[in-house]
């Protein structure tokens, strides 16, 4: 007959029916803290941490937003060797653009070269159009005003900065572009603050606004 082991039963409740705590009710275990009742961390505690990692863990904001004045941070100038390299690499290159299109198109002759003088020509018939000087007769011109801006102005960078080093031709072009690019624009700024002035679109009454629109 197999041997009966004793079982002794231990009691581990901790409180009894009435609700009273058991004198010899185990000891409850420790809770782990909540989040919102974690104390913040000490402030040297986080001076000490960053001095541990080195000057390096927290960059300066010199280093992490450098300046564009840094001239250590800025590439080196190309030099004459570099900027003849590529001169010729690109002249090779526009020669056989030229080459290949005037092989698909027989007949056609070889682009112009570009001058000054055909540069300052450009710019100059670009803002007049911006100026609305390209509309066809019959059409309400087209104003692009701050354009035109950007181009007059860059024809005053040109004289600017070539004073003293254009041929008196050249000289002579760009005085003239620029003289009439200038009256033009006071024309146009004025006739379009009178439009605006004496005119209100969509008014009853009204006349048809006939003179030049602002494109921008």
């Amino acid at each position: 007959m197999a041997e009966i082991k004793e079982f002794v039963v231990n009691d581990r409740r901790k409180f009894t029916a009435e609700g009273d705590i058991r004198p010899d009710a185990p000891p409850s275990e420790p809770r782990a803290p909540r989040p919102e009742t974690l104390s913040a961390p000490d402030a040297n505690d986080s001076a000490k941490l960053v001095e541990s990692k080195g000057p390096q863990a927290v960059p300066s904001p010199s280093k992490a937003a450098p300046d564009a004045n840094d001239n250590g941070d800025q590439l080196p100038p190309p030099t004459a060797e570099q900027l003849d390299q590529a001169k010729r690499a690109y002249d090779a290159t526009v020669d056989r653009l030229d080459t290949a299109i005037r092989a698909t198109n027989p007949g056609m002759d070889r682009a112009p070269q570009l001058t000054f003088e055909s540069l300052i020509q450009s710019l100059y018939m670009q803002a007049m159009m911006q100026l609305g000087g390209a509309a066809a007769p019959g059409q309400q011109p087209q104003v692009d005003i701050l354009g035109a801006r950007q181009t007059i102005d860059m024809l005053g960078i040109f004289s600017a900065k070539t004073e003293g080093n254009l041929s008196p031709t050249e000289a002579t072009l760009l005085d003239t572009a620029l003289f009439e690019l200038h009256m033009g624009f006071l024309e146009v700024t004025q006739a379009l603050a009178r439009q605006s002035a004496t005119r209100q679109p969509g008014a009853p009454g009204a006349p048809p606004m006939s003179g030049p629109s602002i494109v921008r």
